[in-house]
């Protein structure tokens, strides 16, 4: 009975070792620290990564993620020209790890529903107002940029780090989307209303050099016959007159030498006159 009494004491000793043992050990795994706090008063030092040993039952350790993670919230509000915006959002995030303690001491652990939702969801309804609709959709890197810019703000008061911020969606109401496509409609039409002008237009220019060349051809050719026929008319008028002036000089030479020829050598005889004037052709024709 003694030794069974025995046994138990020690199987109860051992126990109590083993978990005081264990309950003074605490485990900080890579990616995380641990934020102590004795009898509920959070020490400002937290625990880094590795084996560590604490007072037992009187210590509490919270392991707190200090890596990267991501959320992503819906939420809805209205655009500058008052147009009702879902906006869908992904925040990836983390935790300054030495600033661990006193988020847990201000906010606890559910910071994310605390701190983080809301805040994007105040930084969204803010930013969102200082644009128009379409703005949302042509300017999303510019708005994204801002709610990241507030959001940072917002949350960094608590030393939670915002490292990127992404707008996965907007959507918007089914009037503001019919709207969009017929101004699209609109727009395409006009754009092509406009390229068959501009072909009009290139077509018509194009006519009108055409029929300018073919003025200037036609003006050249006229001026080239006109030429043509000047110069002919002169080619002709100078043959002409120059045949002539051949025929008249050839006709004077012969009719000089037919009267050489028919002369006798005897000047003609005239009476009762002092100063006889001799005309070879008539002394030719008496010959």
């Amino acid at each position: 009975m003694k030794i069974t009494k025995r046994l138990i004491i020690i199987l109860v000793a051992v126990v109590v070792v083993l978990v005081l043992g264990l309950s003074s050990i605490v485990t900080i795994n890579s990616g995380n620290v641990g934020v102590v706090s004795t009898m509920g008063l959070v020490r400002d030092t937290p625990m880094t990564a590795g084996l560590h040993f604490k007072m037992p039952f009187i210590t509490a350790v919270t392991k707190v993620n200090t890596q990267t993670q991501k959320i992503e919230v819906s939420g809805s509000a209205a655009s500058k020209d008052l147009q009702t915006v879902s906006v869908l959002a992904a925040i990836n995030y983390h935790i300054d790890p030495a600033y661990a303690p006193e988020l847990y001491r201000n906010v606890g652990m559910a910071y994310e529903s605390k701190i983080i939702s809301p805040a994007i969801q105040e930084s969204i309804k803010s930013v969102v107002a200082r644009f128009s609709a379409e703005q949302l959709i042509t300017q999303r890197q510019v708005v994204s940029a801002e709610i990241k810019e507030e959001l940072r703000q917002k949350v960094g008061t608590y030393q939670i780090v915002t490292d990127e911020f992404n707008i996965t969606n907007f959507d918007f109401s089914d009037e503001f989307n019919r709207a969009v496509e017929a101004k699209q409609t609109a727009q395409q039409d006009a754009l092509k209303a406009e390229q068959e002008l501009a072909k009009i237009t290139i077509e018509a220019q194009q006519q009108v050099e055409k029929a300018k060349a073919e003025a200037e051809a036609t003006k050249t050719r006229a001026d080239a016959e006109a030429y043509a026929t000047k110069a002919r008319a002169e080619a002709e008028a100078y043959s002409i007159e120059a045949i002539q002036k051949q025929l008249a000089e050839s006709s004077e030479a012969y009719l000089e030498y037919q009267r050489t020829e028919k002369w006798d050598g005897k000047l003609p005889v005239v009476s009762g006159n002092s100063n006889p004037i001799i005309d070879l052709g008539s002394a030719a024709e008496v010959g």
